[in-house]
């Protein structure tokens, strides 16, 4: 069955991925972004191999008549534009919390207007905040470190509310520090692995935020992507109108993540096995631990991801050796 899928942030990295995936299942996707961070040549492919059922709207979350014009006639919405990152929004809470909140409810409203028939979001597992619980369960949260995290956790009062409220269907997804293809190592704020890549290949000492034991749940964008496939399909309804952590289940510490990546980025180079490692102090507004609990995931919405953390590491690391 053909659908007609809304991905905004569709310029992005997670964005693009679902774009391209969505368009090979045969559907019609309609990409919205402003191009903040979203690059046109992420989509560049896909303008040219799919002419009649990709659709390119350049527009802000931030102005609701963008949002509007984006979900008229569309059936589902993937909303994946939000600015990322800890750091940036400590530096800049005012611009996070304009996009992150003010375009999210400005994409709610839209949504609930045309009549969208479920409408899923990228949420963050940030919103764990200081919990210690390990573990992350859905249900067990802390208080927000960061303005980033207050923001993504606004999102998901904000849908719940709309459910009760409107009626609207929503399906919200924790993305655990999510890794993989396209993701951009470049700019102030670029991701741990992208950005522990570019410098293993330019033959420099990536620098690890603290002494190298804070450990994540790195999740490949394929078991991404497998939830928001689901996400889309399901039709039980106990798995409507829920929160789910998206992650393997996993942990790894940055060390290990270093050690993974000077062995398969020396299988293209043995000189980068040799660089040595720096070290600087703690992020502000970092937890130490995270590791998600994918229990009811796998029971209400049938997740089976296919790639431990190790697999996707390798998967990266050949895309970016023939593509940076």
């Amino acid at each position: 069955m053909v659908n007609r899928i809304l991905v905004t942030g569709g310029a992005g990295f997670i964005g693009s991925n679902l774009c391209e995936a969505l368009l090979k299942q045969g559907h019609f996707v309609r990409c919205l972004d402003n191009f903040a961070t979203g690059k046109i040549t992420n989509l560049l492919s896909l303008i040219e191999q799919y002419p009649s059922s990709f659709q390119l709207i350049v527009g802000d979350i931030r102005k609701l008549e963008d949002c509007q014009k984006a979900v008229e006639d569309m059936e589902y919405v993937l909303h994946e534009a939000a600015l990322g990152s800890v750091p940036r929004s400590i530096n800049d809470p005012i611009t996070t919390n304009r996009v992150n909140i003010d375009g999210f409810l400005n994409m709610l409203v839209a949504s609930r207007d045309a009549g969208v028939k479920r409408f899923i979001f990228a949420a963050s597992s940030s919103t764990y905040g200081d919990s210690p619980t390990l573990p992350k369960v859905e249900d067990v949260i802390g208080k927000p470190l960061s303005p980033y995290a207050i923001t993504k956790y606004v999102d998901e009062l904000y849908a719940d509310v709309f459910a009760r409220t409107y009626g609207m269907e929503y399906i919200g997804l924790r993305y655990f520090n999510v890794f993989g293809r396209r993701q951009d190592p470049h700019g102030a704020y670029a991701a741990v692995i992208p950005l522990f890549v570019k410098k293993f290949m330019a033959y420099e000492s990536p620098v690890i935020n603290g002494d190298g034991e804070y450990s994540r749940d790195f999740t490949y964008i394929d078991n991404v992507i497998q939830m928001n496939m689901l996400s889309l399909s399901t039709e039980n309804q106990a798995a409507v109108n829920q929160i789910y952590n998206t992650a393997y289940g996993e942990r790894t510490t940055l060390n290990q993540l270093i050690g993974y990546l000077k062995e398969y980025l020396g299988e293209f180079d043995s000189a980068i096995k040799d660089l040595k490692i720096l070290h600087g102090p703690n992020r502000a507004g970092d937890i130490p631990h995270s590791l998600a609990n994918i229990d009811k995931a796998c029971k209400l919405l049938g997740y089976d991801p296919k790639y431990n953390m190790k697999e996707g590491l390798k998967e990266a690391v050949k895309w970016y050796w023939k593509n940076l």
